[in-house]
């Protein structure tokens, strides 16, 4: 009867022992592919999902995550207020849910240049923040590689030639 007892007793501790390190593989796993994460892969799994705040030198820049390029997340801060941001620009995310999602290939080539060039050839009237907070209001004329070009002028007034 004591053997019985014995053999119960270590055949329990086997399988809790199993058990803690089924859980502890799980748990690196887990961490393992989190690691491989890209904050753009993370913001693509929660476009639409939730509110966020992207905290920027000088402001936070807080609304629905509404779409996500390789290096801009587009956020709708007020309906019909949308705010392109440069991910470079970017010290700090809040509201993100755990989604995450691998963008398509045409997705990761859609630059910030790209998104610019759209807003350019629309000729929309933009608000920019520089890196040091300074507000420009007027409409983009060039993009360049590295820079823009931005005729300025109030928000209520068409582009000057």
């Amino acid at each position: 009867m004591r053997w019985d007892r014995l053999f119960d007793d270590l055949a329990a501790q086997l399988a809790l022992d199993e058990s803690r390190g089924l859980e502890s593989e799980v748990a690196d796993r887990v961490r393992r592919e989190r690691a491989l994460l890209d904050v753009h892969t993370r913001l693509l799994g929660n476009v639409d999902a939730s509110r966020v705040g992207l905290r920027l030198p000088g402001r936070v820049v807080t609304g629905r995550l509404v779409d996500v390029g390789p290096d801009w997340a587009l956020v709708e801060t007020a309906p019909g207020r949308p705010c392109l941001v440069a991910l470079a620009a970017v010290r700090g995310i809040t509201g993100l849910g755990p989604g995450a999602r691998t963008p398509s290939v045409v997705a990761r080539r859609f630059g910030l240049g790209a998104a610019l060039r759209a807003v350019s050839r629309d000729r929309a009237v933009v608000e920019l923040a520089d890196v040091d907070g300074r507000l420009v209001t007027g409409t983009i004329d060039v993009v360049g590689a590295d820079h823009l070009e931005v005729a300025e002028h109030a928000p209520d007034e068409m582009r000057r030639s």
